[in-house]
């Protein structure tokens, strides 16, 4: 019988590699559930996806990876389950009408790229700090020894309540946006956000929005690139569909890491229903 320590090998393998093929942009991860909008107990599939431009490749579940994973809404806080090696990573059924946020959070991993390609990372991701603080070493030549990890949210809305509340819930993730209005009423049209780093507004972070499905192929079309405000604070304009914000931070690694670069990756992704 296969190991559960052989499976989560198998996993993070596929993945790094998936992430050294498809370039880059495919740090990218994120909640993807089977609905924004469930009926009263209906069951709920949550995908874990990796990839780009909000289109991506199954990131099945690791349970060895996992540090959190749970929903959080009018009833409480419950975990979300599953079985390792199978996509979609959990099941859930909410037990309460209303507003639910789903978060994830992993464990540190491990990668190292060729100078060029962290360099160009680094500056798509608008991490110029760091580049400059590797060109202030002398060190810009160097491969990028870095120590990643994940840190993503999904908003669900349970029932057709108007007046459900939790919008703004923080699940005190390491990097994690926090709503400043509904997204998933029809009324919508601007949602504010914070970006919090440990509960505290991070400021001048780049922050990216696509929208599913707008552009060619299927894939995501961008609908905002902007750096956070000294709150922390950015605004996107919204119109109907599914949408995907991200971020990502990154500082200098704990010397016993066996890094030089400790990154955390976020992403928030919501239905705005039609009008």
């Amino acid at each position: 019988m296969t190991s559960h320590t052989s499976i989560a090998r198998r996993i993070l393998t596929a993945t790094i590699l998936f992430a050294f093929s498809t370039g880059l942009s495919a740090h990218d991860f994120w909640i993807e559930p089977s609905t924004f909008a469930p009926r009263a107990n209906e069951a709920v599939r949550l995908f874990l996806r990796v990839g780009e431009r909000f289109t991506g490749e199954p990131m099945p579940r690791n349970g060895a990876a996992i540090e959190r994973f749970v929903a959080v809404g009018p009833s409480g806080e419950q975990p979300v389950f599953g079985r390792d090696g199978l996509d979609p990573a959990g099941l859930l059924r909410l037990d309460a009408p209303g507003l639910w946020h789903i978060g994830y959070r992993s464990r540190p991993s491990p990668v190292i790229l060729p100078a060029e390609k962290f360099e160009q990372y680094l500056r798509e991701e608008g991490l110029e700090y760091v580049s400059d603080a590797r060109a202030a070493r002398g060190q810009s030549h160097l491969a990028g020894r870095e120590r990643f990890s994940r840190s993503v949210k999904s908003l669900l809305r349970a029932g057709t309540d108007s007046n459900a509340t939790g919008f703004d819930r923080a699940l005190g993730l390491t990097l994690e946006f926090v709503l400043d209005a509904d997204p998933t009423l029809t009324t919508a049209t601007r949602v504010p956000m914070r970006l919090l780093l440990d509960g505290t507004p991070l400021a001048r972070a780049l922050v990216v929005a696509y929208r599913k499905d707008a552009g060619a192929a299927g894939a995501g079309a961008e609908r905002m690139r902007t750096r956070t405000d000294a709150q922390g604070r950015v605004v996107l304009t919204v119109e109907p569909g599914q949408w995907l914000v991200k971020a990502v931070y990154m500082k200098g690694a704990d010397a016993t890491s066996g890094a030089d670069w400790e990154s955390v990756w976020t992403a928030l992704t919501f239905e705005v229903p039609g009008r």
